[in-house]
């Protein structure tokens, strides 16, 4: 057992790696905060800035700039690097571009001698945990991608609003790629206990057709935000610090990452967004719901969908 603080190192000090970075400090989550770019001047600042809000945090964190032999004693890396997603661009075009850049990344991270937990957040996320994790070696549940965690969070703040119910008593997931084709799980989703459809059956003032809208809204959150302000960062940060917090406190925390199917929902060798059991030792259990024949069909669809994009990227 090593005898230290916590150490978290965020590669990428972009738009959602700085947003990570500065939600980290707020909540005091990790001892250690180390940040690497390829941008030196900007992380540098970044460092700078975040110390500076020290005296205002809730407890001290030990930020600076650094390289990847920091990597060595980490408990987490966080990859936040890679290419952004452009206007009218999916996810899934960033696929080869991301792949080749993640290649190099964790070759670094590895050489360190690290041997903690990845949690990666860059798009299309599903794909590139599947990267990281065959480049690096590591086990399956020690390398997690942010998978549908941000679109739960979305689905459930919508739901939350329509039904004028605190977001935080809405359960509802959304599950399978963090794209496109993901997918609402209608058939366990409830307010304190309650399912949604018997709420729906029970009320003329409710219908399906608003929850259908909702999951559209959902789906596509990312185009309009993109649209408006160029990037989507604030929500997958407090995503991320939310995963990294359930990892390091040990919290056997319900979340929906992208996790390693091993058989789990009838698929084999994917990476793709399900709830999962997070704690100290990564994923510790991937849940299986029942899904509905429709549900079921769904979320094939979406295995299929990110197979055959990864296909020409792992072949070799």
């Amino acid at each position: 057992m090593r005898n230290r603080v916590n150490r978290v190192v965020l590669i990428g000090t972009g738009a959602v790696g700085s947003s990570y970075a500065f939600a980290m400090l707020n909540q005091g989550v990790a001892e250690e905060l180390v940040l690497i770019d390829l941008n030196k001047e900007k992380s540098e600042g970044d460092a700078m800035d975040l110390n500076h809000g020290m005296p205002f945090a809730p407890s001290p964190t030990k930020i600076w700039f650094g390289g990847y032999a920091d990597c060595g004693d980490a408990d987490i890396v966080v990859i936040c690097a890679g290419a952004n997603q452009k206007p009218g661009e999916t996810r899934l075009d960033l696929v080869e571009k991301n792949a080749n850049i993640f290649k190099g990344i964790v070759g670094d991270v590895m050489s360190s001698g690290f041997d903690g937990i990845f949690i990666v957040a860059t798009n299309p996320v599903d794909i590139l945990t599947y990267a990281v994790r065959k480049y690096s070696g590591l086990p399956k549940e020690r390398v997690i991608g942010s998978g549908t965690i941000l679109d739960t969070a979305r689905f459930r703040f919508l739901l939350g609003d329509y039904f004028n119910i605190d977001t935080r008593n809405v359960h509802a997931y959304i599950i399978g790629e963090h794209g496109d084709t993901e997918l609402p799980v209608w058939s366990h989703a409830d307010i304190g206990g309650k399912p949604i459809k018997t709420i729906i059956e029970e009320r003329e003032d409710y219908k399906q057709e608003d929850l259908d809208n909702i999951f559209i809204n959902v789906r596509d959150a990312a185009y309009h935000i993109i649209q408006r302000k160029g990037a989507t960062y604030y929500g997958i940060a407090m995503g991320l610090v939310r995963l990294t917090k359930a990892i390091l406190q040990n919290e056997n925390s319900i979340l929906t990452v992208s996790a390693y199917l091993d058989g789990e929902y009838g698929q084999n060798d994917i990476y793709i967004g399900v709830p999962a059991i997070v704690n100290r030792g990564g994923i510790r259990e991937v849940l299986e719901f029942e899904l509905s024949k429709e549900e079921q069909e769904q979320f094939q669809h979406s295995v299929q969908v990110l197979k055959k994009v990864m296909e020409p990227v792992f072949s070799s």
